[in-house]
């Protein structure tokens, strides 16, 4: 539902929903893999051949932007709609997510060329440090030096200023899990597709933290901008005119 979203409003569940689908990116690859492997029949011969199929590594890219593209038109469709530049500056965000994807992906295939791995290791940094600025003042609404909780915003719904600190730093640490497809950390403990099993958990982790304050902030606004409820309060009161008519 939410990937036909551009061709129609788009509402909090389309884009939230969005959302969650780009942190989903290795488990869709995944499927795209055991595709490739169960439907060429390298099960039965115990290999795999699909890293060396040119279809295989085609979807390998599309099945990776998708979310992001969808997310992509969402932003444009709202910036259409809503005449917001704030929608734009989103899209752009996804714009280099797509491009630090593709680049990564890229090296992931052509391992050992160094200008792969420079570009992909450039832009993955400019779309982490974009999407943690995001991430913070926009989709959060935190790092406010003019509110009464400094760096955090007006109006907390979790009592413990702390936890919203923690929770920054956590996105931080967790965000910039990527450094692993660039950098090739390699245990002897661990097995490399282990490693990327590891690294897709914790954005799924990112991801529910994110969820959290997300939400909150959202629902602050709604509260602030009385779409919470209802009917908007009135600045009069009946029943105090009506004394004054007696």
């Amino acid at each position: 539902h939410c990937l036909a979203a551009p061709l129609y409003k788009v509402t909090l569940p389309d884009f939230f929903l969005g959302d969650q689908l780009t942190s989903q990116v290795q488990a869709l690859r995944s499927i795209e893999f055991y595709i490739c492997y169960y439907g060429s029949g390298d099960f039965k011969r115990r290999k795999n051949t699909c890293n060396q199929s040119a279809v295989h590594n085609t979807f390998f890219f599309i099945v990776a932007v998708i979310p992001y593209v969808s997310r992509l038109l969402q932003c444009l469709r709202r910036l259409f709609e809503e005449k917001n530049p704030e929608q734009g500056y989103n899209g752009l965000k996804y714009l280099l997510t797509i491009v630090a994807v593709c680049l990564r992906t890229a090296y992931s295939i052509q391992k050992g060329q160094i200008a792969w791995r420079v570009l992909a290791a450039v832009f993955s940094a400019i779309a982490a440090i974009f999407c943690t600025y995001w991430d913070f003042v926009h989709d959060w609404g935190l790092l406010n030096r003019t509110s009464k909780n400094r760096w955090l915003r007006d109006k907390l719904l979790v009592p413990q200023k702390k936890v919203y600190f923690i929770a920054m730093i956590l996105n931080v640490l967790l965000r910039f899990a990527w450094l692993q497809t660039v950098l090739d950390f390699n245990f002897s403990f661990m097995h490399k597709q282990t490693m990327v099993t590891l690294v897709a958990s914790l954005e799924i982790i990112r991801r529910g933290i994110w969820n959290f304050f997300r939400l909150e902030n959202e629902h602050l606004n709604n509260v602030g901008k009385y779409r919470a409820f209802k009917s908007v309060p009135l600045p009069f009161n009946y029943d105090e005119d009506d004394d004054k008519d007696d």
